[in-house]
């Protein structure tokens, strides 16, 4: 790349928080920006290099994020900023998200956790102060609980560890870059660097309580705020006696798990019990989301999975799908860690073994079911909130549609997606624009669907005679409710029907 067409200023040491550091240079520069987001390599992009014009805007929308002058230059303000302490998760700012960002959520609201070491700069009882005072933060605004258990399964595990650590797959970098970084919902870990000089109660050193609020915020489902003033935001401010919540943050939290409803009569306090457990404030009751009716509403995706299973999703849940039956219904971070729910499309690869789940301008990739790493990215060109997806067999080419159009995507190599979207009528004949899900099935036919109805295409790709069909009846195996309510549900018609 020429990055002589970025003015990069004089190269001067400057000191950052009393230290003296020498600014990044040009690659140091370029790696902060992809590392963090500003700069993404989308899986449907012609070359893996940036134009000017992109690394002008990812620093441009850095400086917008960190309320510095917005030139689109990587001056002496810029790069000192790119090296103060921070969070080892990206930044959203490239999508100029004006609010906070939702990464995910837990589906229960009382969560245990354990502290599985404790930093060597701080004696054990103020650490676990330090602790559950990160805790609080967010049971005293949302409908959440936490409580400690020192052995055992814990729902978030807090642990300290070095450069490099068998059980994280992200290395530390030392002292005073990456403090610590977590695991979105439902993962729960949350990883802090040993190296640094953890403290609590004074300006030096590296607040404890702070960054474990923060990166607490990622483990329960928040992104990083724009605000550089709130505690999700990504770079660290110091060492804060009397702080509070921003408003972004309380926002954020409450939009995943709602507010808080101290129980009638009571103050907020934290009991501490001898022995084995802690608990810390229990919020009033939260109902749970509403588990779907798969014979009834449309569905948000349709996959054949690996094994030639068949998936369904509707909502916070899936179920699998054979030609006599359904399968009980699972949360869907029960099966695929770490993705949401309202899924907007979902595909499975034979060719690649990849699954790939979209939501909003995001795509995860797992490897049956575990997620792969680097994942999930954003989508550049194909734009956000598709419609569905299907892998076509005969091409090995995965299709993903939206509106009226599509796009054809090869996985493994390069594609100019220029041409694109084409309409969806060109290829697909008879079938209707917007489709909620769609699927290659075992039989070599397509299917989509729409509404409480499924269309099937023939190997030609033009759907066939007598559709569309009913899917509840077809797909389901729900009992149609001119059969009367003693009819087995076993005797409905097979899918391939």
């Amino acid at each position: 790349m020429k990055w002589e067409l970025l003015w990069l200023g004089c190269l001067l040491p400057i000191m950052v928080a009393g230290k003296s550091v020498k600014p990044m240079n040009q690659e140091e520069a370029l790696d902060y920006l992809i590392k963090y987001g500003y700069l993404q390599k989308p899986l449907e992009r012609m070359t893996d290099s940036f134009g000017p014009e992109e690394v002008t805007e990812a620093v441009r929308s850095f400086q917008e994020a960190s309320e510095l002058p917005i030139s689109g230059q990587l001056d002496l303000r810029t790069r000192e900023r790119m090296g103060k302490p921070r969070c080892g998760l990206e930044d959203p700012f490239n999508q100029k998200t004006p609010k906070y960002s939702l990464l995910g959520r837990w589906r229960k609201r009382h969560l245990t956790f354990r502290i599985l070491n404790w930093p060597s700069t701080l004696p054990i009882h103020t650490a676990r102060t330090a602790l559950h005072t990160a805790f609080r933060y967010w049971s005293r605004v949302a409908s959440l609980s936490f409580r400690e258990v020192r052995a055992g399964w814990a729902d978030i595990r807090l642990s300290f560890h070095g450069r490099h650590n068998s059980h994280c797959s992200q290395s530390f970098d030392g002292p005073g870059k990456v403090l610590a970084h977590a695991d979105i919902p439902e993962s729960g870990s949350v990883h802090f660097d040993e190296s640094e000089t953890w403290t609590e109660g004074t300006k030096m050193g590296v607040n404890l309580r702070i960054i474990a609020a923060h990166e607490l915020g990622h483990a329960l489902g928040l992104g990083h705020s724009r605000y550089p003033q709130a505690l999700m935001a990504p770079v660290y401010s110091g060492f804060r006696p009397h702080f509070q919540l921003h408003p972004d943050d309380v926002a954020g939290i409450q939009a995943l798990y709602g507010k808080r409803i101290p129980p009638s009569g009571e103050e907020e306090e934290e009991v501490e019990e001898e022995g084995n457990e802690v608990s810390i404030v229990t919020p009033g009751p939260t109902p749970l989301a509403a588990v779907p009716d798969p014979c009834s509403g449309e569905l948000d995706a349709m996959m054949l999975g690996p094994h030639g299973k068949t998936y369904a999703f509707k909502g916070d849940y899936v179920w699998t799908v054979t030609g006599s039956r359904l399968g009980p219904l699972f949360h869907v971070a029960t099966l695929w860690k770490g993705l949401p729910g309202n899924l907007d499309a979902a595909v499975y690869s034979p060719r690649t073994k990849w699954i790939h789940f979209f939501k909003g301008n995001m795509i995860w990739r797992y490897m049956g079911f575990k997620l792969v790493p680097g994942f999930p990215k954003r989508l550049s060109h194909v734009g956000p909130n598709l419609d569905a997806a299907l892998y076509w067999p005969l091409n090995k080419k995965v299709f993903l549609f939206k509106g009226s159009g599509y796009w054809q995507w090869d996985e493994l190599a390069v594609n100019d997606f220029r041409r694109y979207p084409k309409p969806i009528g060109k290829l697909f004949t008879g079938v209707p624009d917007k489709p909620s899900a769609a699927l290659s099935w075992q039989d070599g036919k397509v299917y989509f669907f729409k509404g409480k109805k499924y269309w099937r295409l023939n190997q030609q790709l033009r759907v066939e005679r007598g559709f569309p069909k009913d899917t509840a009846q077809n797909w389901m195996h729900c009992v149609p409710p001119t059969m009367g309510s003693t009819a087995s549900a076993s005797s409905s018609k097979e899918v391939s029907t």
